[in-house]
């Protein structure tokens, strides 16, 4: 397994084996199935082209009136428990005792994109953010703490962990674009992102 350092962003390059991913992808499905993905719209009004769920404590939305975690999926009923394969990434890549409250689950079409963003949402940022990657390659661009400068970009491949803490905590990243048909780990193609977050 190789691990860059980009920015300060950890990409440990190969880290969930296919059996590995298989099983993480299967344990999704479960929550998928009882918190079905959603598109929310932006506070700006348009409809984000990411699709998403949660589980855990705590889900990331977004609508009109901002950005925020919630206890409850669009239908109202809590978020399902974050799986043991995918709290297994966590604790053999963090080594914390502090556990994420928060999985979101992104699901990225051969469209979809994720503009650069930080991660801001949470209470303290002390705690790393941890970003899993399943099926299609997603390219990868990683900025400054401020907006505006020059960016580097990796393509992140299915069962590839980048951990984002320390200096890359607050760094600006996002996702321009998705190579389709570049795994055959989703039947029917598309990029799962996982990120662990410590939420309260």
């Amino acid at each position: 397994m190789t691990v860059l350092r980009v920015r300060g962003f950890e990409i440990h390059k190969g880290f969930l084996d296919q059996s590995a991913q298989s099983q993480l992808l299967s344990a999704i499905r479960d929550v998928v199935q009882a918190a079905p993905l959603f598109r929310p719209d932006t506070p700006y009004g348009k409809q984000m082209s990411v699709r998403m769920s949660a589980a855990g404590k705590y889900g990331w939305f977004s609508d009109m009136t901002g950005y925020r975690y919630v206890t409850a999926h669009p239908n109202g009923k809590p978020w399902p428990s974050i799986p043991v394969e995918v709290m297994e990434v966590w604790d053999a890549l963090t080594g914390l005792d502090r556990r994420p409250e928060c999985c979101l689950i992104n699901y990225y079409d051969a469209d979809a994109r994720m503009g650069l963003h930080q991660d801001k949402d949470e209470a303290d940022f002390r705690w790393p953010v941890v970003s899993i990657s399943l099926g299609d390659e997603g390219l990868f661009r990683m900025g400054n703490v401020t907006r505006g400068g020059k960016t580097e970009s990796v393509w992140l491949q299915s069962g590839d962990v980048v951990v984002m803490g320390g200096d890359a905590r607050l760094t600006y990243h996002g996702v321009d674009r998705i190579r389709a048909q570049s795994s055959t780990l989703l039947r029917g193609g598309g990029r799962i992102n996982l990120t662990l977050r410590v939420v309260e």
